[in-house]
C-alpha cells in the first residue's frame, strides 16, 4: 500500500503526542497515513512491550490509520548503523510515502534525536538504486520521500511551520489516552505503578499548553509544530497564507 504520509518514530506514543492532530487532519482530507514505531518502549518504567503494542493498535483504530507497524528495535540501545538503516529503508520502500515525519532533531530522550537521524539517513539510502533490499522474497524498488519533517517533543524548538489541529484535538487526546499505562487518564490503570515524567496530570497539561502556544502564534486554538530538513517547494506562494 502506498502512503501519502508515514510517521517513523522511536517509541509507541511518540506520534500521538507530537503529530496526531496533523495525521488526523490529513486522514480527514483523504490522505493515506501510517505510523511505524522503531521500538516497543520496553525500557520504560510503566507497562510491558505486549501491552504497549496493544495500546498502539488501539490508538491506531482511534486515529483511523491505514497502517501501523513496530520494527522491534532495542529501546534505548538501537543504533544508527547499516543494519538499522536497511530495515528502515525496507519500510520506506514498502509504503513509498511522499512525506516522512520523524522525531525531533534533538530532545530530552536520546532515542528521539538518534531516531531522527536514522530516519534521515534511511530516507537517503532508500533512494539509492544500488542498495538492494527484499520484502517477502521480492526485490524492492528504490524510493525517496519528497520531504522529511521533524516534530517538536519535550524540548522547545521554534517551528518552521505549524498545523492547525483545533478540530481534531479531542480525537488526538483520545489517541494519547489509549496508552493508559503511560499517561494520566483518570482511570485505575493509569494510576498504577511508579509515577514518571510523562504519567502525571501535569504532563498532559504541558502537551495542551504547547499546542495552545503554537496555536496562539497563528490565530488558532491548537497547533502542532514542525521543523524541516530541506526547503519546501511551492508553486503558489498564496498557499503559504
Amino acid at each position: 500500500m502506498k502512503l501519502d504520509i508515514l510517521a517513523l518514530m522511536a517509541h509507541p506514543d511518540d506520534a500521538e503526542l507530537s503529530c496526531a492532530g496533523t495525521l488526523l487532519r490529513a486522514i480527514a482530507q483523504g490522505k493515506k497515513v501510517g505510523v511505524v514505531d522503531y521500538t516497543q518502549g520496553e525500557m520504560g518504567t510503566r507497562g510491558t512491550p505486549e501491552i504497549r503494542l496493544q495500546e498502539a493498535q488501539a490508538s491506531a483504530k482511534i486515529m483511523g490509520l491505514h497502517a501501523r507497524e513496530n520494527l522491534g528495535f532495542a529501546d534505548v540501545f538501537f543504533k544508527n548503523d547499516k543494519e538499522h538503516q536497511l530495515e528502515v529503508a525496507k519500510i520506506i520502500r514498502k509504503y513509498q510515502p511522499d512525506i516522512v515525519i520523524a522525531n525531533a532533531v534533538h530532545d530530552r530522550h536520546p532515542d528521539h534525536g538518534k531516531g531522527a537521524q536514522l530516519t534521515v539517513d534511511a530516507c537517503f539510502i532508500s533512494g539509492l538504486q544500488k542498495v538492494q533490499t527484499t520484502l517477502d522474497g521480492e526485490e524492492q524498488q528504490a524510493w525517496r520521500p519528497k520531504n522529511i519533517f521533524h516534530v517538536v517533543q519535550s524540548r522547545y524548538l521554534t517551528p518552521d511551520f505549524v498545523v492547525d489541529v483545533t478540530p481534531f484535538w479531542e480525537q488526538k487526546e483520545a489517541a494519547i489516552k489509549a496508552f493508559a499505562t503511560q499517561f494520566h487518564t483518570g482511570s485505575e490503570e493509569s494510576d498504577k505503578g511508579a509515577q514518571t515524567f510523562i504519567s502525571t496530570p501535569g504532563f498532559m497539561e504541558f502537551i495542551k499548553a504547547r499546542a495552545r502556544e503554537y496555536g496562539q502564534q497563528v490565530g488558532c486554538q491548537y497547533a502542532e509544530g514542525f521543523t524541516k530538513s530541506a526547503p519546501i517547494v511551492v508553486d503558489d506562494i498564496c498557499k503559504l497564507i
